[in-house]
């Protein structure tokens, strides 16, 4: 399920320069019609719940893996902006239902473990993302219409999800309760500042990290081929060494927490996403922008997963509430960072508005101190 969430939508955003010059939009307009996309999240994101209890994680994640395609196809082949735009919004929906959806039925999975393996889970995605990235730039480079190549990538992985639903975990969704089990979460109590301050903190945190991957979705092939004269082929790369790094911290973000602690391999990611993408705006080529869009998707590889974790352990809240909270705000940095970099970019320059990256890799290093020195034992 991670895999096919990750692969849908990596396959239409190589396609988002051509879109754009279809389309005959600015940056700013570009910016505002991308943003439709996690404008559909977040008006839908807090449905999830409702239906994952209705219907159950593994089903409602299958069948917003169907409707994430048809959105994205229709995307690619939208004849007007406001078709565009529409297509983007349906499959942000539909995204953000699987997300939670994959999540909830993963946290099972996880329970059932008795350790922690959400960067692995999120590796997954990484790997489906780096996949559909690699598809969409060998459809480029054979000439394959948008509307062949998204008619494929909607088929083959909605094949691939009803296959994985046969081996999802049978049952309702609830566990056995927390008093049950010992879980130290099951007490509730007051709701103090701290608390409010802590999820505030991992809100910004997570955010960080969605705005450095909005950077790779919506802007590093547009920069590389607008802003640096990269064929269409070639620019197709920042976006893949993003996914492709983050897939490779996530790889080995569980060891690394387990043994340094979340906040300093936060803080440490942060260092790396701010250098690195700082270095490749300050002297721009097309190896160093995508070493750099690759810097960037290394550092900020564990921070959603992190802040993840941190709000469901949080004391004071309900088992799954502040994880709820958390996924739900973090989308803001999807819709809130195209309409910015498209409004910098017309105004200025596409390089200046990517300077949101360096700046978000050291928002972390600030924020991080919320975050555990040490993973969390195993339940």
């Amino acid at each position: 399920m991670f895999f096919t969430n990750g692969a849908l939508f990596a396959n239409l955003i190589p396609r988002y320069p051509q879109i754009k010059d279809d389309l005959g939009l600015g940056n700013a307009a570009y910016g505002l019609s991308v943003a439709a996309f996690p404008t559909g999240a977040i008006v839908a994101g807090l449905a999830a719940g409702v239906l994952v209890r209705r219907f159950g994680s593994a089903r409602v994640a299958t069948a917003g893996t169907f409707l994430t395609g048809a959105g994205a196809l229709a995307a690619g082949v939208a004849p007007a902006v406001w078709v565009f735009a529409g297509a983007l919004f349906l499959a942000g929906a539909m995204d953000a239902v699987t997300d939670v959806a994959q999540n909830a039925h993963g946290l099972r999975v996880q329970r059932r473990y008795r350790r922690s393996i959400i960067n692995s889970f999120h590796a997954i995605w990484s790997i489906g993302a780096v996949t559909g990235g690699v598809m969409a730039a060998a459809a480029i480079a054979a000439g394959l219409p948008r509307g062949v190549h998204l008619t494929i990538s909607a088929a083959l992985f909605a094949v691939v999800a009803l296959v994985a639903l046969r081996f999802c975990l049978p049952g309702p969704e609830v566990e056995p309760t927390p008093d049950a089990t010992g879980d130290p979460r099951a007490r509730t109590g007051t709701l103090g500042t701290r608390t409010v301050l802590v999820v505030a903190a991992l809100v910004v945190i997570a955010t960080a990290g969605t705005v450095v991957e909005d950077a790779g979705n919506s802007w590093a092939a547009l920069y590389l081929a607008d802003s640096l004269s990269a064929p269409a082929a070639v620019a197709a790369w920042g976006y893949i060494a993003l996914v492709g790094a983050q897939f490779v911290g996530r790889l080995g973000g569980d060891r690394l927490v387990d043994r340094f602690g979340q906040r300093a391999v936060a803080r440490a990611g942060g260092l790396v996403a701010a250098a690195g993408m700082g270095l490749a705006l300050a002297v721009p080529t097309v190896p160093g922008t995508i070493l750099g869009f690759a810097a960037a998707g290394l550092g900020v590889a564990t921070l959603v997963p992190a802040a993840m974790h941190e709000a469901d352990e949080l004391p004071g809240l309900k088992p799954g509430t502040g994880l709820t909270v958390v996924s739900w705000l973090m989308r803001l940095g999807f819709l809130l960072s195209p309409p910015v970099v498209g409004a910098v970019a017309d105004a200025s320059s596409l390089r200046l508005g990517l300077l949101v990256v360096p700046a978000a890799g050291l928002l972390v290093v600030v924020t991080a101190g919320v975050l555990s020195r040490r993973a969390s034992a195993p339940r």
